[in-house]
């Protein structure tokens, strides 16, 4: 008898706690955690697009490092399985380097880019909202904002100068998982795809009189790797 009672309560206990942790219309969750940008660029040759050798193709390609920032992710339960999403970060740093060149000078490391790419999109819980375990899928749109360049001490010695990069709009889609670790607290996993398209420029100001500016495009569509933590408010 206290055998059959003592399951009853074990079975009554394993039901209710998945309760406790849905998520649910209204939840406001906030997640942070180590968020890693991981480039797969391909990009054109350079080409020089203003000064007295504009249209004059250096060939050759840019690279883009990755980098790990501190992540931070907001989300709004519209409905219990729909949810909006805001994905921002600290600063992102991504060396450039440019190989392959016509113009020697410019082979090596020619500065830094540094971007903030906030994220909003619409997110699908396909699971009950009773479920402790919470995957997810979403999809929207992406603004990389790219701030000032920092020029290499090596690339302003062979005289470019100005490393800078247009911003950019594109679409993104993601996967992630909750995993409720109490009402409140959840351990979370999410992979972002993100379509970044800009373009690049530098100026150097010793060929010709007057200097060039020289461009490239970067194609950078990072994959974006996040593990953190959760609250739900």
């Amino acid at each position: 008898m206290r055998k059959s009672v003592f399951t009853t309560s074990l079975l009554a206990l394993a039901i209710a706690a998945p309760m406790a942790h849905a998520h649910q219309a209204g939840d406001i969750i906030v997640r942070a955690g180590a968020v890693t940008v991981q480039t797969g660029e391909s990009t054109s040759s350079v080409k020089v697009d203003r000064g007295a050798l504009a249209g004059t193709d250096l060939g050759g390609k840019a690279t883009v490092g990755n980098d790990t920032q501190l992540g931070l992710n907001f989300a709004y339960m519209v409905t219990d399985n729909l949810g909006v999403e805001l994905l921002a970060a600290t600063p992102f740093k991504h060396d450039v380097h440019v190989k392959g060149t016509g113009l020697a000078p410019a082979n090596g490391k020619l500065g830094t880019l540094t971007h903030l790419p906030p994220t909003l999109s619409l997110v699908y819980y396909p699971l009950d909202a009773k479920s402790a375990f919470q995957p997810y899928i979403g999809a929207g749109i992406n603004y990389t904002w790219f701030m000032d360049g920092d020029t290499s001490s090596r690339a302003e010695d062979a005289g470019f100068s100005n490393l800078r990069a247009t911003n950019s709009w594109g679409w993104a889609a993601q996967i992630g998982a909750d995993y409720m670790l109490t009402d409140n607290i959840m351990i979370n996993g999410q992979i972002r795809y993100i379509d970044i398209d800009t373009q690049a420029y530098v100026d150097h100001n010793t060929i010709v009189p007057g200097g060039v500016r020289a461009k490239v495009d970067v194609d950078i569509k990072p994959w974006v790797y996040m593990v953190g933590l959760g609250y739900k408010f």
